[in-house]
């Protein structure tokens, strides 16, 4: 089935699971990055955002034009919004969501660990979208869905923290609470808009990364733009890998996907992102594998895999004119 903006919800469900493997390659790239220069994270986090700008702009100028377009809900004729206003306040809104996301977990990060940080802020992601997508669209993900989303919640748990040593400090709960707020917003914006295919999407991820751009730029100018480093081509290379892969063509992806695939399905999904970390960690940093590893990875990949499922069996019943009906 496709959904109403005409991206397949298989497809949508694919574009989820690259992106969510990219993102966890961002993090070795990133140690990498500070192994490198004295580059900050909200520093890094800039770069990759003013980056991307340019490589998917570059990528929309090349991209040949189709000779006939359908137009979408934001320029249908008799609509009153024709002019780029909906569009520049999408782009506004799920770049400050975006923003704050990226922001508020540095600083949880710094505020009370990393292990802590991603856990609360990754964890709390789905519970908070599920909520919101129950309010505000009557998405419900059913009693196999909840399962779903426990198994994942508690393989992340056992990833992250199974290794121990985890420092529990009130403050950077609460700043990584913030963290999955702006992330929940962010994917509930991203799917609202996307139900009736008035989202043009890939002005949207453009868009974004320039309002979370100019919100990260006066965070990166006092934490120190420009890094110093003793091999510049290697950081270069490295800042160029992180700005092109993981985040402008898995960002394009996200908001692809997630634009058609049920909100708290595309939150598991995108836990994908501290597998292929952990991944990534013992393959090339050296890292052991652990038991806690191994059950956790095997966990979050069986509930990714299990809601994954359902959702495409969802689409193919649906009925085709609405995407609402979608079966849960």
């Amino acid at each position: 089935m496709r959904a109403s903006g005409g991206l397949p919800v298989g497809r949508g469900l694919l574009y989820l699971i690259v992106a969510g493997a990219a993102w966890g390659t961002a993090g070795a790239a990133a140690s990498l990055v500070y192994r490198t220069s004295d580059m900050g994270p909200v520093a890094l986090s800039f770069w990759r955002c003013a980056v991307g700008v340019v490589l998917l702009l570059a990528v929309r100028l090349l991209r040949p034009r189709p000779s006939v377009s359908v137009p979408d809900a934001a320029t249908r004729p008799g609509n009153p919004g024709r002019t780029l206003g909906p569009r520049l306040r999408r782009s506004a809104a799920v770049g400050a969501g975006l923003a704050v996301f990226q922001t508020a977990y540095f600083a949880a990060v710094a505020a009370t660990g990393l292990a802590v940080a991603t856990v609360v802020t990754l964890g709390a992601g789905p519970v908070l979208i599920a909520l919101g997508a129950r309010l505000t669209m009557g998405e419900r993900l059913g009693r196999a869905g909840l399962t779903a989303v426990a198994g994942a919640l508690a393989g992340l748990g056992v990833l992250v923290l199974g290794s121990g040593g985890a420092t529990v400090r009130p403050s950077g709960v609460l700043i990584a609470l913030v963290a999955a707020a702006g992330y929940s917003a962010m994917t509930l914006l991203t799917r609202w808009w996307g139900r009736d295919g008035g989202a043009e999407q890939s002005g949207t991820t453009l868009g974004a990364f320039a309002v979370t751009s100019l919100c990260l730029l006066p965070f990166a100018l006092a934490e120190g733009l420009v890094p110093h480093t003793e091999d510049p081509v290697r950081l270069l290379w490295l800042l160029a890998y992180i700005a092109s892969v993981p985040t402008a063509l898995a960002y394009a992806l996200y908001f692809a996907g997630a634009a058609v695939v049920r909100s708290a399905t595309v939150s598991v999904i995108m836990l994908l992102e501290p597998v292929s970390a952990a991944v990534l960690a013992i393959v090339l940093l050296g890292e052991r594998l652990t038991a806690a590893t191994c059950v956790g990875t095997a966990l979050m990949l069986g509930s990714v895999a299990g809601l994954a499922l359902a959702e495409a069996r969802g689409a193919r019943a649906a009925p085709e004119p609405s995407i609402s009906a979608v079966p849960t």
